[in-house]
């Protein structure tokens, strides 16, 4: 999987196209919650795209620090549902906290993770804080690096 790292205005048409794609086949389809995933911040984000074969196939976004929280952020961490078996998810979330350390320069992130995959983010060195809370009907909890 080769790894590509983007402001809003550097995506082309077609990955950005394949982006919203894979983001609602998750999100939206596969994990039966409905919410508005287009929600004006992706101007904002730095992307990190995983390529495969010239598809979209795994993605974060992440943000600067005091955009979302007063730590860097990283978001809509998201794989393909027939490439998880290819640990594709450590590879986007480890190129995600890379950019985040080279383009703002900080090494302290914070993510509202899905609680099932607590243990994912503690594997990259995440620890989680307060108390778990529900996001569009979904059992999250905040962790931060």
């Amino acid at each position: 999987m080769e790894i590509l790292i983007k402001n809003f205005n550097e995506l082309s048409l077609e990955e950005l196209y394949q982006i919203l794609q894979l983001r609602s086949e998750v999100f939206v389809v596969e994990q039966d919650c409905v919410y508005q995933d287009i929600d004006g911040k992706d101007q904002n984000a730095l992307h990190v795209l995983g390529i495969k074969e010239g598809k979209v196939i795994a993605y974060t976004r992440c943000f600067d620090k005091g955009f979302y929280f007063d730590e860097a952020a990283i978001g809509r961490v998201v794989v393909k549902e027939f490439e998880r078996k290819n640990a594709y998810g450590h590879l986007i979330l480890k190129a995600s906290v890379e950019a985040i350390k080279e383009h703002f320069k900080t090494d302290n992130i914070k993510l509202s993770a899905q609680q099932y995959l607590t243990d994912f983010y503690e594997n990259h060195g995440f620890m989680q804080i307060g108390e778990g809370y529900l996001e569009d009907g979904i059992p999250h909890i905040a962790m931060v690096k």
